[in-house]
């Protein structure tokens, strides 16, 4: 669509030259020209039709009329879109909960998307797909070694439930092919939930899907069950979703009464949510971590927790986006997002950051100005100073302030770290061990014995031989001493991947060096 604003721009610069050069030939109208009134959206409609009906050439009406809905929405705010049909299906498919598919999850960390995981009862676990195998072909499609982007690969795998593709996969020295039939598939919005210690349970939700109240109700359930007292909840990198999902969630933690969220916008009422007192983990211990890319329903929960003064929140201040956009859908498939109200926090405070001419550069300006570094360099609005249920000063202006500030670690990044992680070394020597040991590493499922595999592998000297092997990068001792104690959890964790504890396994593993999570389950 960006291609079409100088076209937009072009024709309408054309039609104000109209009004004045033509007032010297045969083809005038009245110099007062065509009438116009002030406040609708006359001028935009005289102008399409004089396109219409005195352009010079054959007019696209369509890729006209889709630039300008385009470029009005662009003056309102930058979260008022418009979405052509192939857009939007994708934008509903991702929160929805379920797409038809085959039901694998993969990886692409060299030029050959190798399978991580395969969804319990979908199409491939049928089908005898396992984690680990090679996908080669998609019908009679090459995908492996040619550098075939991943949106087409998922795109060649998708398709309406009841069809049919055969996957070719790469199974050791094995080439097998198999037939699939598609079907629906659910996707997770709870990324990893365990155990930290005897007491202290983590969840990790990545978006707000239709799944988000469900999955979270259930691996609360799992956590209490296995002796739960205190949950770090971790919201860091979610951009939020659907309301109702954040509100469903917000209730399981807060009491009969207490408030969550009101919005309010020129044409639309003031209208607050409250919680029932229905929630399962209203005696838990509550500590949520969010950082510059928590956003929407993430502060929306965020807020809702700390005004209730319910729980600690923990990281760096999120990323400000509370505006209402309500859903305009067109006969064609299209449709618009478009803001119609504000969020507000129970005690007032809007989440929305000001919406200036650097609001698309405002977390590089973060970074510049020392926020993501320093607490004291985070700009608070004196003036926008509101109260707790208990009477504890926050500040509005934008997004969510943690109570408890936890700045950006640079100490890892030496450029030995750099370098390895532009080539996704630790991805790829991962799926090489997987290779070596697929066997072994397939049947584990706990912890104890991943760290006993993990202990008959010499993975600091194996790790730096391959990165130098593989891909020439090798670090003098210094930088290894430096960047050690922060790779190997990584690479524990990538390779934990490929065994039964799945994802779960990559976040305990990293959670060593975490340096929010560690604030977080007050282990610094």
């Amino acid at each position: 669509m960006k291609k079409l604003y100088p076209l937009l721009i072009a024709v309408l610069g054309i039609m104000v030259g109209v009004l004045g050069t033509l007032t010297f030939n045969a083809y005038t109208q009245k110099r007062n020209g065509l009438k116009v009134r002030n406040r609708d959206w006359s001028k935009l409609e005289l102008v399409m039709d004089q396109i219409s009906r005195n352009y010079v050439d054959t007019i696209d009406t369509e890729a006209v009329s889709e630039a300008a809905i385009v470029a009005a929405l662009a003056k309102l705010d930058p979260h008022s879109v418009y979405m052509p049909p192939v857009e939007l299906k994708d934008a509903e498919t991702e929160l929805a909960g379920n797409f038809d598919g085959i039901g694998i999850q993969f990886n692409v960390p060299n030029d050959t998307a190798i399978v991580l995981e395969v969804i319990p009862g979908g199409p491939s676990e049928k089908a005898g797909l396992r984690k680990g195998d090679r996908i080669l072909k998609v019908d009679d499609k090459v995908i492996a070694g040619v550098e075939f982007p991943q949106d087409s690969m998922v795109r060649r795998m998708k398709g309406p439930a009841g069809t049919k593709v055969d996957i070719t996969v790469g199974r050791g020295k094995e080439e097998i092919l198999f037939e699939i039939k598609r079907g629906k598939i659910p996707v997770h919005c709870v990324d990893a939930f365990f155990m930290v210690n005897d007491t202290t349970g983590y969840i990790r939700l990545s978006k707000f899907s239709r799944n988000t109240y469900t999955e979270c109700m259930n691996a609360g359930k799992e956590l209490l069950a296995q002796g739960m007292k205190h949950l770090v909840f971790d919201l860091r990198d979610n951009t939020g979703g659907y309301l109702d999902e954040a509100l469903l969630l917000s209730n399981m933690f807060l009491e009969k009464g207490q408030e969550i969220v009101y919005m309010q916008g020129l044409h639309r009422e003031k209208k607050g949510f409250k919680a029932d007192g229905t929630g399962i983990l209203k005696d838990v211990r509550l500590t949520v971590v969010i950082n510059e890319t928590s956003a929407s329903s993430s502060e929306i929960f965020a807020g809702a927790i700390q005004d209730n003064d319910r729980g600690i929140i923990v990281g760096r201040r999120s990323f400000g986006k509370g505006l209402v956009q309500e859903p305009v859908y067109f006969s064609d498939g299209s449709g618009i997002r478009l803001t119609v109200a504000r969020f507000h926090t129970p005690s007032g405070r809007c989440i929305q950051k000001p919406i200036g001419e650097d609001y698309g550069m405002d977390i590089y300006k973060r970074y510049s100005d020392g926020e993501m570094y320093d607490a004291d360099s985070i700009k608070v609005d004196s003036t926008l100073a509101f109260k707790t249920l208990s009477g504890r000063t926050v500040f509005g202006g934008g997004g969510i302030i943690p109570d408890i500030f936890v700045p950006v670690d640079t100490t890892r990044v030496t450029q030995f770290f750099i370098k390895i992680g532009q080539k996704a070394t630790q991805m790829r020597y991962a799926s090489a061990i997987f290779d070596k040991y697929g066997d072994t590493l397939s049947e584990i499922d706990d912890y104890a014995k991943l760290e006993a595999f993990f202990d008959r592998i010499d993975l600091p000297s194996d790790f730096r031989e391959y990165a130098a092997r593989t891909d020439g990068i090798t670090a003098t001792q210094k930088e290894w001493a430096e960047t050690e104690k922060y790779l190997l959890p990584q690479i524990r964790g990538l390779i934990g991947r490929y065994s039964k504890l799945g994802e779960n396994a990559y976040y305990k593993m990293y959670l060593s060096v975490d340096t929010t999570l560690r604030k977080a389950i007050g282990l610094d």
